[in-house]
């Protein structure tokens, strides 16, 4: 995932920023490609989606799902079960390494899909909050499943 673009004049970051989705580990919440608006320093909880530093090589950025506070941190996975790269390969993230919570997502047209039907149902589905897991269906049996 690229940097967070989360700069401003007077030396402060600022309140929200956009990030990049890389790779899978987040499908079907998320896809490769999508972009989004994180908010820097919300307070998070269990369900809620959120970019934090990967904690054995911090300037790698991830996109993961608060599954539960343990002890030194949280416990963080993504919703692609057979992604990997969560909580069960690297353990508790500390809290100083949670950036920020997602909040909105954005979806941008794939290059070649020109049709009428096609760019209606990217009309229809290109941007949307993210909603915290803590109400959905998916994550709560992903999180009871464990």
């Amino acid at each position: 995932m690229p940097e967070l673009s989360q700069g401003s004049e007077r030396g402060r970051p600022a309140p929200f920023g956009v990030a990049e989705v890389t790779g899978p580990s987040m499908v079907p919440t998320l896809y490769h490609g999508d972009l989004l608006l994180v908010r820097y320093g919300a307070r998070v909880g269990p369900g809620d989606v959120v970019v934090l530093r990967h904690p054995f090589q911090q300037d790698l950025l991830v996109v993961k799902r608060i599954a539960e506070r343990r002890e030194g941190g949280w416990w963080v996975l993504g919703d692609n079960v057979y992604a990997g790269g969560d909580s069960t390969d690297y353990g508790v993230v500390p809290d100083e390494l949670v950036l920020g919570r997602v909040r909105f997502r954005y979806r941008p047209l794939r290059p070649g899909r020109r049709s009428t039907w096609a760019l209606l149902c990217w009309v229809f589905s290109a941007a949307r909050p993210v909603f915290s897991g803590r109400s959905g269906r998916a994550a709560s049996r992903r999180l009871r499943a464990r």
